[in-house]
């Protein structure tokens, strides 16, 4: 497996939305600029087309010294050059996208214990679980609750939790479960101060 130290700790995930938003190379800057290289960008939005997905990560991308991140489209992953690719349930297993680029860092999408153990036989260098609170985003999802994010913590993979997550909430999360890192969307992309949203979490997050 990897060095932990190379996974970025901070991920601030786009939507449909985000990806259209006409400043969206202004808030990916100042992201950025509170984030440094401890923060990945993804690339994210399943009703893009293929030039809006390209588009919206080769903006990301060159918002240096993040990181970026490509969810599911390996392809548009290859062509930018990606740090890694976050993977669905329903997209490719973590095996073939190593066979495309064995540099990447392959992440999977999780939401139980079941689909945690799956991802990490099957390659999987970490795991995206959520939501760890109630969402927006979400909210017909239950919160997975502290027993269950314990349970996928155990499979030894580094974790990135996602669902509800705020600077605020980083303590409680941290006391339920040893996490690696954080996602959000809405607490980054939506903040007053997204510099000083992405600054403060990475402050939560190492202590």
């Amino acid at each position: 497996m990897k060095s932990l130290p190379a996974l970025p700790r901070l991920h601030a995930v786009t939507d449909e939305r985000i990806a259209r938003r006409p400043d969206l190379g202004t808030v990916a800057q100042q992201l950025a600029t509170g984030g440094g290289g401890q923060l990945a960008l993804h690339a994210r939005g399943r009703a893009l087309s293929g030039l809006e997905h390209f588009e919206l990560a080769s903006r990301l991308g060159a918002c240096a010294p993040t990181r970026l991140f490509v969810n599911d489209r390996l392809d548009i992953a290859l062509a930018v050059g990606a740090a890694g690719v976050q993977l669905g349930q329903g997209s490719f297993a973590p095996a073939d996208a190593r066979g495309l680029n064995p540099g990447w860092w392959i992440g999977k999408s999780v939401h139980d214990l079941r689909e945690a153990a799956a991802a990490h036989a099957g390659g999987a260098d970490y795991l995206l679980v959520g939501p760890v609170f109630p969402t927006a985003t979400h909210p017909d999802r239950a919160p997975l609750g502290a027993a269950r994010l314990k349970e996928i913590a155990g499979l030894g993979l580094p974790i990135i939790a996602i669902g509800g997550v705020t600077s605020e909430r980083i303590p409680e999360l941290m006391a339920m479960a040893a996490v690696h890192g954080v996602a959000a969307i809405r607490a980054l992309w939506h903040a007053a101060d997204p510099a000083d949203a992405a600054r403060r979490m990475l402050e939560e997050l190492n202590g």
